[in-house]
Order: C-alpha cells, then sequence, then structure tokens
C-alpha cells in the first residue's frame, strides 16, 4: 500500500527516498557486522585457541569469512556509490544496493549462526552447539524472510 506522498512522487523523487532509506537500513546492518568482525579477529590470538578441535577451528574460519564478506557486501553500495556518484545511475544504485544488502545480511546470519555453533561447542560441547547453531538459523531466518513475506501478504488483504 502506498501513501499520499508516495503517489505524488516522481520517478527521480522515489528514488532517491529509496537509495536514503536503504542508507539508513546499511548504517544499522554495517555497524553491528563490523563490531562483530572485529570482536571474531581477535578470537584466533587468544590463549586457548590453539587447544580448540579442528572442527572447532574450521567452523571460525568459516564464520569469519562469512563476516568478513558480509562486510564487504553491506559496505559495497557506499563503493557502489562513489563511483557512480553524478553520473545519473540512482536507479541502478538502488537495485545493486539492494542485491548487495539482501547478500551481506545473508552472509550476517551465517556469522551470527557460526558464533553461536563455536561458543555453544567451547561451552556445552559438540550436541549444543549443533542444537543452538540450527536454532539461531531457523530464527533469523522467520524473523528476515518470513517474517516480513508473511506480513506483506497480510496487508495486502
Amino acid at each position: 500500500m502506498t501513501g499520499p506522498r508516495e503517489d505524488q512522487e516522481t520517478e527521480k523523487e522515489r528514488t532517491t527516498r529509496r537509495w536514503n532509506e536503504m542508507l539508513q537500513e546499511l548504517r544499522v546492518a554495517q555497524t553491528g557486522v563490523q563490531v562483530l568482525t572485529g570482536f571474531l579477529l581477535t578470537v584466533a590470538f587468544s590463549q586457548r585457541f590453539g587447544a580448540l578441535e579442528q572442527a572447532t577451528k574450521n567452523a571460525y574460519l568459516v564464520t569469519v569469512c562469512a563476516s568478513v564478506l558480509a562486510a564487504g557486501l553491506l559496505i559495497a553500495p557506499v563503493a557502489f556509490h562513489r563511483v557512480l556518484f553524478s553520473r545519473g545511475e540512482k536507479e541502478w544504485l538502488v537495485h545493486a544496493a539492494n542485491v548487495s544488502a539482501r547478500a551481506g545480511l545473508a552472509m550476517l546470519a551465517v556469522t551470527m549462526t557460526g558464533v553461536m555453533f563455536v561458543i555453544f561447542d567451547l561451552v556445552v560441547g559438540r550436541t549444543g552447539a549443533v542444537i543452538f547453531g540450527a536454532a539461531t538459523a531457523v530464527v533469523l531466518l522467520a524473523l528476515w524472510l518470513v517474517v516480513p513475506i508473511i506480513g506483506a501478504e497480510t496487508s495486502d488483504d
């Protein structure tokens, strides 16, 4: 459903609004993923890291890779904008930023799931790690994908 202001927007105004909304959303996600990535990068230098099982180290490495990729994908729209500034490509920019942000959020979900797996593996063991890692993935999938889809479908009625 569109509001009265959205019905009166020109295409250029709509694209500018969508871009500004995207930037606000990205600011929240970028901050979170950058803090999480910074924390993850310090873990390998802790005294206990060398004593971890290889499976836990592998999970950690996958988690760090996902976190760095999430950061890159969530920051990419800023780079897109810098490269295309003043070239009249804002519609492409909004589309590309949307794709990049969605992929970044997917990688952030992988990161958060991996963090839960590694922490629970260290604290309670592999069974707890699998259970809570899977539970994290399910909750994030529900909150970030299922709830918005269901909400949009019910608001159309």
